[in-house]
């Protein structure tokens, strides 16, 4: 079990940090304000899309199970990348510090190709220039060309026609560099087929549902004692919470079930990275290097919210379900899995 939550979160927060490790700390030779304008366009795609995906699987029928009945549900969602947030445009940052030959960036959800960028600063009154390039995005090793997020779901019935659900991931090692990821999901689930009458009789189940997530992970960016940037004792990390609130419903049959649910969703995230990091610029006069301690942004903050419609089926094969959803919503995300479901 821990082999496979960590290849589900791996895919995203591996990748993640590998593209910091990748050179893009050498964003940090810009000017403080440009260089956070620079890391929010580019980390945005990656933190909304995660924020999408882990609002979703939470449910593949409205019915609850009678109490002390259960299902362990494991699988994937997965918040495809508009096509619009692939690369951003440099000139409408309002850039004071950087120029570039180029009009658009690659965001971390877009092409891998880089983007040369030229630092025009000044030290201590001397005018100086640094050049560097923005990293590419990881589209091309995305699935589906979707920012993917584990389901690792227990979900307990309770009296009173309530369900619980837990997602839960202990703190546990990524990685080489010291990563660390941890996750709590907590969720409820409430039948109110009763409360329509005749209902009750019929196939179609109708509930409420909320759920929260939060998750943290962190990952050390490997020390660099030459180059254009020098890094002592860095780290990168980044939290997240996720919310939603849905109405669902569905039709419940011996061998198919489908469902569906509408409903808000809610999230944000932040990103931040700590440590010593040089920079290397060249004096524009005397072609001297010039060095400095740079400003790292600690307070970079990404939302994502609107509403959602879902759609899915399930396959009873007995205990063992399979399952699948498609919700419309600001990341249009897809969600799979299997559950061994018992009463």
């Amino acid at each position: 079990m821990k082999k496979c939550i960590l290849i589900f979160i791996g895919v995203f927060a591996l990748t993640f940090n590998t593209k910091a490790q990748e050179g893009f700390e050498a964003i940090l030779l810009a000017d403080a304000a440009d260089s956070k304008k620079l890391m929010q366009s580019y980390f945005a795609p990656g933190m909304e899309g995660f924020i999408n995906a882990m609002n979703n699987g939470w449910y593949h029928t409205a019915k609850v199970h009678k109490p002390f009945g259960f299902d362990l549900a494991i699988g994937l969602s997965g918040a495809m990348i508009p096509t619009e947030k692939e690369l951003f445009n440099i000139s409408a940052l309002g850039l004071t510090s950087i120029t570039s030959s180029a009009t658009t960036a690659s965001t971390f959800a877009g092409p891998s190709n880089t983007t040369s960028m030229t630092v025009n600063t000044t030290i201590n009154g001397q005018n100086v220039t640094a050049t560097f390039d923005s990293p590419g995005g990881i589209l091309s090793d995305l699935p589906a060309k979707a920012v993917p997020a584990p389901i690792v779901q227990l979900s307990v019935g309770l009296p009173w026609k309530l369900e619980g659900m837990l997602r839960f991931v202990p703190e546990l090692s990524i990685g080489e560099d010291d990563g660390k990821v941890k996750m709590l999901g907590l969720g409820v689930k409430k039948e109110i087929t009763d409360w329509f009458g005749p209902m009750e009789k019929t196939p179609l189940h109708v509930s409420l549902l909320a759920a929260y997530t939060t998750m943290d992970v962190s990952y050390g960016i490997a020390d660099q004692n030459s180059g254009e940037i020098q890094v002592q004792n860095a780290l990168t990390e980044f939290n997240l919470k996720a919310f939603t609130v849905q109405a669902i419903a569905s039709l419940n049959f011996p061998i198919i079930n489908i469902y569906g649910g509408i409903g808000y969703n809610s999230g944000s995230s932040s990103y931040a990275m700590s440590g010593t990091f040089i920079g290397e610029f060249t004096d524009t006069t005397s072609g001297q290097k010039v060095t400095k301690n740079l400003s790292v942004p600690t307070d970079l903050e990404f939302d994502s919210s609107g509403f959602a419609t879902t759609v899915g089926a399930r396959l009873s094969l007995g205990f063992f379900k399979i399952f699948a959803s498609y919700a419309l919503q600001d990341y249009n995300t897809f969600s799979a899995g299997v559950a061994l479901s018992i009463r």
